[in-house]
């Protein structure tokens, strides 16, 4: 396993759909293990391919027990509700959106080895099921958002609501 570089907004690899994954071999457990570690280190909620420069359709998404999930040729086949609330993204670091997403979703995918399985989330979980899914056709949660907010403020309107 290795820690990768996150790309940053304003990387082209950022913005470009990825292609599907075909090989379920060494060098694609590799790169589901260097996702794992990288997200970990990162202290995120979910890391996609295309963040770390490769363009396949692979993500892991922590889930409500601290589980890293991976998604490999992952689709949304159900959503439900709404949800609506502040997200960041580690491409675009210190930056925080208000942005809807749905309340629920169910997703189809494939493990490391190829097998079809589904899983489903709410709340945080559902965020990052389609945040992490944008990413692979070349989607960032900035384009949901009408302001992007700085740690700091995000930070000073969580406390003054804690009031």
């Amino acid at each position: 396993m290795a820690l990768r570089t996150i790309l940053t907004d304003g990387d082209p690899a950022l913005h470009k759909a990825c292609r599907p994954v075909t090989n379920f071999d060494q060098r694609l457990h590799d790169l589901l293990d260097d996702l794992k570690e990288t997200l970990a280190n990162a202290n995120g909620a979910g890391l996609a391919a295309p963040q770390v420069g490769i363009l396949r359709r692979a993500v892991v998404v922590v889930d409500v027990e601290d589980n890293m999930l991976e998604l490999v040729n992952p689709e949304i086949i159900s959503q439900e509700g709404e949800q609506e609330g502040f997200e960041g993204c580690l491409s675009v670091p210190g930056r925080w959106g208000v942005v809807k997403r749905p309340l629920k979703v169910r997703v189809r995918a494939q493990d490391r080895d190829g097998n079809f399985f589904e899983a489903e989330g709410e709340e945080i979980v559902a965020r990052c099921f389609c945040h992490e899914i944008e990413h692979l056709d070349g989607h960032l949660f900035t384009e949901h958002t009408d302001r992007l907010y700085t740690t700091e403020e995000l930070d000073q309107m969580m406390e003054e609501q804690g009031e």
